[in-house]
């Protein structure tokens, strides 16, 4: 039975493959060889740019309803977050999955939850109700969490999140390793008194004071107890933290260096310093981490803070989901860590001679 496409007369509407056939003077088998994928091996690669060129003349693109029942596939994967979608920390992720897919021909339907279980279970249900080819469950903060129900009836990736039964691969930020090049930022300006605000009771949080540890410890540096000082994530997590640090204590015996746990955080220390009289960088240098959309860069000084990689995770694990869409395997359910990159600004600079 022949489709819709293949009867509509040249130049009458959207352009046809058969169009482009009689353009290019090749076959309409050819045509369909280089849109599907077929081409090498059985077009010579002139020919293949011919047909491509026509193509481009005549605005012809392939119908991706048509190629996806021939291929069983409908082009579209489903997105299903937790909060990422309501929040202006993670559009990035958002982006980086987006434009995979579009630059592999997919589109990305994406649902969020609000955290509620009962609806990432309903969201997933209807995704599948809608032929989706995978799905990428992707969380607000690193976490271990529930597996959605239904996401094991397709191919599925997690983003910045680990899932609690080890069944399904995940892209997280390499948060231990993020701690150690935060603690090398100020070590490798001469900083040897070097202390820790801010965190919370999650992943990251342990993650990074690990890091943070470890790097330290690489230099034969004990962080004193008094020196982590665990307040939040907030600014005023921030700025209550760094007072305690700095307020009344003479200039030998506080810290010259502070990592934060996140930007707020550093947001807040940077604020007590500044209420304090402590100059940034030249009395105390701040380094931050998430460099959070318009805010790190506008602080004053200007935060050298640790990038989340939110676009480098959208980008790999949809390139994870769409290997396994096209191979048909499932992928094996292992971690991949992505780094997470030095922002360099204004907020660090040399430990001050005491």
């Amino acid at each position: 039975m022949g489709s819709t496409e293949e009867k509509q007369p040249a130049g009458h509407g959207r352009p046809t493959s058969r169009d482009v056939a009689r353009l290019a003077g090749v076959s309409h088998t050819a045509v369909s060889f280089v849109f599907n994928g077929r081409a090498e091996g059985n077009l010579s690669p002139a020919t293949q740019e011919r047909i491509r060129q026509a193509a481009a003349q005549l605005g012809y693109r392939p119908d991706p309803v048509a190629r996806g029942l021939r291929r069983r596939r409908t082009a579209v994967i489903g997105l299903v977050t937790d909060e990422i979608a309501s929040s202006p920390f993670a559009g990035r992720l958002l982006r980086g999955a987006m434009d995979t897919a579009w630059d592999n021909e997919h589109l990305v339907l994406t649902v969020d939850s609000g955290g509620d279980p009962a609806k990432e279970d309903a969201a997933v249900a209807e995704l599948l109700d809608r032929r989706v080819d995978g799905i990428i469950y992707a969380a607000f903060s690193l976490r271990r969490v529930r597996v959605p129900e239904g996401l094991h009836r397709t191919h599925s990736v997690l983003a910045n999140c680990v899932p609690e039964d080890d069944s399904l691969p995940a892209v997280i930020p390499a948060e231990r390793a993020g701690g150690r090049t935060a603690a090398r930022l100020l070590l490798d300006e001469g900083h040897r008194r070097i202390a820790h605000v801010g965190g919370l009771d999650d992943i990251a949080s342990v993650e990074r004071l690990r890091g943070f540890r470890d790097a330290l410890r690489a230099e034969g540096i004990t962080v004193p107890k008094e020196w982590v000082v665990r307040t939040g994530g907030e600014i005023s997590g921030g700025y209550e933290g760094a007072l305690r640090l700095l307020d009344g204590v003479p200039a030998n015996r506080r810290p010259t260096g502070i990592f934060c746990y996140n930007d707020r955080v550093a947001a807040g220390a940077l604020h007590a310093a500044a209420r304090l009289g402590i100059t940034v960088p030249e009395e105390l240098s701040v380094v931050g981490y998430d460099d959070q959309e318009h805010m790190a860069a506008f602080l004053s000084p200007p935060l050298t803070t640790v990038a989340l990689p939110h676009r480098a995770m959208g980008e790999a694990a949809t390139r994870l989901l769409l290997d396994a869409i096209e191979t048909g395997k499932t992928p094996p359910a292992t971690v991949r860590r992505l780094a997470c990159p030095v922002i360099s600004r204004s907020s660090v600079g040399p430990a001050p001679i005491r």
